[in-house]
């Protein structure tokens, strides 16, 4: 495929598909991958599409005769200048997707569900394991439509006192102290609210002065954690 480098766009973006391959060297996709540019999207032989290893690495490939034929240099993006990490409270049926899906796009690095006193929501060994799959796949593909080189890691269910002691953590809650680029691990408790024990265990910050539900209020966090890394807020 004899395409200019200087053609290519500087980053995966546009209308181009964004795959996600073991080897960045020798990118080749699944089959729902291949399914999904073929009988989805459509792709026609030579349209371009980004891969990446999931680790910063990418580069600019075509789609011919449904596989990828590489066309571009591998390009590598620096991680991220600090790890953001947030953590929400089970929530009831398909939230805790929507809880991953959205906060993939916005660009947390690590997702830990836990179990808080107050959590309706309990799994059973069977179900964690079944929903520890799904939501790694939401991730991912969640990181494909949003042209993510890093690869957000999905952490298995945890309990609140696993996660008191990470570096920067905050636990959010109505009225607390303003977000700050220090806070890198951000706690979103159950709909029951937070129990009296495990008030105080952490500092407190607040993301607005109404009463979010639980996914909005780990949409809302995420939000503010990337824009202040990213210097988009101060």
């Amino acid at each position: 495929m004899a395409l200019d480098a200087a053609d290519l766009p500087a980053k995966p973006g546009g209308t181009a598909p964004h795959v996600i391959v073991d080897e960045i060297d020798h990118p080749v996709m699944c089959a729902e991958d291949v399914h999904h540019l073929a009988k989805v999207r459509r792709l026609r032989s030579g349209d371009l599409v980004s891969a990446t290893d999931g680790s910063g690495s990418w580069r600019w490939c075509a789609f011919v005769d449904a596989a990828l034929t590489v066309v571009g240099d591998v390009s590598v993006e620096p991680a991220p200048s600090h790890r953001l990490t947030v953590g929400f409270a089970l929530v009831k049926g398909s939230k805790p997707e929507l809880v991953v899906q959205k906060l993939t796009e916005l660009g947390i690095d690590t997702i830990i569900p836990f179990i808080a006193e107050r959590s309706v929501v309990r799994w059973d060994d069977a179900k964690t394991e079944r929903q520890g799959e799904r939501l790694t796949k939401v991730a991912r593909d969640a990181a494909m439509q949003s042209r993510r080189v890093w690869l957000p890691t999905v952490a298995p269910v945890a309990r609140l006192s696993d996660l008191i002691s990470f570096e920067g953590v905050v636990r959010a809650d109505r009225d607390g102290s303003a977000l700050s680029s220090a806070n890198t691990t951000v706690l979103i408790g159950p709909e029951g609210g937070w129990s009296p024990a495990e008030v105080g265990a952490t500092p407190v910050v607040g993301l607005g002065h109404t009463v979010l539900r639980a996914e909005t209020a780990a949409i809302s966090a995420a939000t503010l954690m990337v824009a202040l890394r990213d210097g988009r807020v101060s």
